[in-house]
């Protein structure tokens, strides 16, 4: 890694830390990212680089099909084709600090194609804050800009032809869990089903490598967003921006987004998780 990671705190407990220039290869999907994410316990709920898909990397904003370059990292879906290896893989890169605090950090991207060539600027703010006892909520907003002059699609392996609801793509949450966790949201429980489903929240809960219970909490689903939920092959969870159909940020336009992930220790059910989000502040 290059550089000193962002260390976001909630009064004195260091929860996370914020990785803005990883030196990684291009295949891995360089950007931003948030590993390791902690409880205020101490329990890790991201994971890194792991083995099975490497360029998994904590909790980042990534999407596989950015204009026809791949800012997600790994082999790139191709229609009729299946999965190849392409040199098409683009970075998103920190450009510059904005704001930091102890909870709070603030900065400017560039989301670049294989050549240096900008896709779209954004501007991204992060803040840590205490909600309850045994909870913090992370917040992660986003305001992505297109070129003046040209429209930008935003496509995932599912809008480019494979089935399976593999729309991936968007906000990323890579966790870590000993076993396959459990997911549900208001009426809905299991990863077949709320995958690519619309509900306000979705939860998981688990276990860290070390035995400690967790839950998390999302929302942020923008108005033709979906939940990507995986849970058997690798627990996972995102709000994907192109889970059955491409996103487009219009020429001169942004696309703005706010992502919610409340992180508490233990294992909360439904009336737990419903009490939770609707704590102030």
């Amino acid at each position: 890694m290059s550089g000193e990671p962002v260390r976001l705190t909630v009064g004195a407990t260091e929860v996370a830390e914020y990785v803005l220039d990883p030196a990684l290869d291009a295949r891995h999907g360089p950007r931003p990212y948030l590993h390791p994410v902690r409880t205020l316990g101490g329990t890790v709920v991201t994971d890194a680089l792991p083995a099975d898909h490497v360029w998994h990397l904590g909790a980042s904003l990534a999407v596989q099909d950015v204009d026809g370059s791949n800012l997600w990292g790994g082999r790139t879906y191709v229609r009729d084709v299946g999965y190849t290896w392409r040199d098409d893989h683009g970075v998103i890169a920190h450009t510059g600090d904005v704001e930091r605090s102890p909870g709070r950090y603030a900065h400017d991207l560039q989301w670049r194609d294989r050549a240096g060539g900008v896709l779209l600027t954004e501007r991204r703010w992060l803040t840590a804050s205490m909600v309850a006892p045994g909870a913090w909520r992370l917040e992660l907003e986003s305001v992505l800009v297109a070129p003046d002059d040209r429209e930008i699609r935003l496509g995932s392996p599912a809008t480019n032809g494979r089935p399976g609801g593999a729309g991936y793509g968007g906000f990323f949450w890579r966790a870590a869990a000993d076993g396959e966790p459990a997911v549900f949201t208001a009426d809905a429980a299991g990863e077949e089903t709320v995958n690519g489903s619309a509900a306000p929240w979705l939860a998981l809960t688990g276990a860290g490598s070390g035995g400690g219970a967790y839950t998390l909490v999302f929302t942020g689903l923008g108005r033709d967003d979906r939940w990507f939920v995986r849970t058997g092959m690798y627990p996972g969870v995102c709000v994907a921006f192109a889970f059955d159909s491409p996103a487009l940020v219009p020429a001169g336009g942004s696309r703005h987004g706010r992502y919610r992930v409340w992180v508490a220790d233990g294992t909360l059910d439904r009336d737990g998780v419903g009490a939770l989000v609707t704590t102030v502040p």
